[in-house]
């Protein structure tokens, strides 16, 4: 470990007038903590933002607000949150442990480090951990990396199974900083690695998630996510399926889908989406929508079986949300 200096904010005023100054903010500390351990991260400072009041769930007419301070256990189980959106308790509850689901906030699980075995081996190339040093990934060990949204830069897939759920269901998130408040789509919020991999998000330096709200609507209710991985707990996806349906009068009026586990951001499907809608929830229906889930996908050495395990993925999903009641 290394030294560095640690205080605590007692508002959000004192919060963003330190990371203002250059410190780092810590919460749950569930990611941030293991990887100063590990000396990946090596900030001068830290701010706790533990005493700020971003801990409620509130639910009101269309949307649900939740507080970037509440933990992950606390969200999953929510009894609103587990009835009208249920694909956000379930990408909850097959994250992590329980322990660390009882100590990580919303807003630090969302902006979770890559889980590359070469990010965090700093004695290995790694473009997002030391600009321009290379991707050993790329030739290297990669069955667990992406598929979709690689760059010769980094091929590293995003860690969060909420980020999945949550831009599926085009949900905001709500960000200060000194100069104000701002919404971002959390689809929005995370980059491609292009050129600059070690550029993770679009929060400008400083600024601090507050909240994200999440769109209540007829199809959050019939919704569900599904995780693939090599074991039954505490695992991150080979390919993940969050899915939603608005099934009216026998027809899919409305599809919303993203797959994690096999891209460097949380991945939209707009051409699956656009082949559901206006038909009838068969099988045949969503073998077809299915088959699109992997286009465009890059598949390195050791994951060309992701392009396959995605789309049965999706496929299996659809058929599963399409079932409830």
């Amino acid at each position: 470990m290394f030294g560095f200096r640690y205080t605590k904010a007692a508002d959000e005023e004192s919060a963003l007038r330190a990371a203002a100054a250059g410190a780092r903010y810590i919460a749950g500390g569930t990611t941030l903590v293991d990887l100063m351990r590990e000396t990946v991260e090596r900030p001068e400072a830290l701010v706790d933002i533990n005493a700020l009041p971003y801990t409620s769930i509130e639910v009101r007419p269309g949307r649900i607000s939740i507080g970037s301070l509440v933990r992950m256990s606390d969200l999953a189980a929510h009894p609103v949150v587990r009835q009208q959106v249920p694909v956000i308790s379930q990408a909850l509850e097959l994250s992590a442990s329980a322990q660390l689901r009882n100590m990580a906030s919303i807003g630090g699980n969302l902006l979770q480090r890559p889980r590359c075995l070469y990010f965090r081996d700093v004695s290995a190339a790694c473009n997002r951990r030391v600009p321009g040093a290379g991707c050993a990934a790329a030739e290297g060990l990669n069955r667990t990396h992406a598929i979709l949204g690689t760059s010769p830069q980094c091929v590293a897939t995003h860690p969060s199974d909420l980020a999945v759920a949550l831009v599926a269901l085009d949900a905001v998130v709500v960000a200060r900083d000194t100069f104000g408040q701002r919404r971002i789509p959390v689809s929005d919020l995370f980059r491609q690695p292009g050129d600059t991999p070690h550029q993770e998000h679009n929060l400008r330096a400083g600024e601090l998630i507050t909240a994200i709200e999440v769109p209540v609507g007829p199809e959050a209710a019939r919704s569900g996510y599904l995780k693939v991985r090599d074991r039954a707990s505490y695992e991150f996806a080979l390919a993940s399926a969050a899915v939603a349906l608005d099934i009216t009068a026998g027809v899919v009026r409305s599809a919303r889908v993203a797959v994690g586990g096999v891209a460097t951001v949380p991945w939209r499907l707009p051409a699956v989406e656009a082949a559901l809608r206006g038909q009838p929830p068969s099988v045949k229906v969503f073998r077809r929508a299915a088959a699109l889930a992997a286009e465009g996908a890059k598949p390195l050495a050791d994951n060309a079986f992701k392009v396959e395990l995605v789309k049965r993925a999706v496929e299996k999903q659809l058929s599963a949300v399409a079932a409830m009641p």
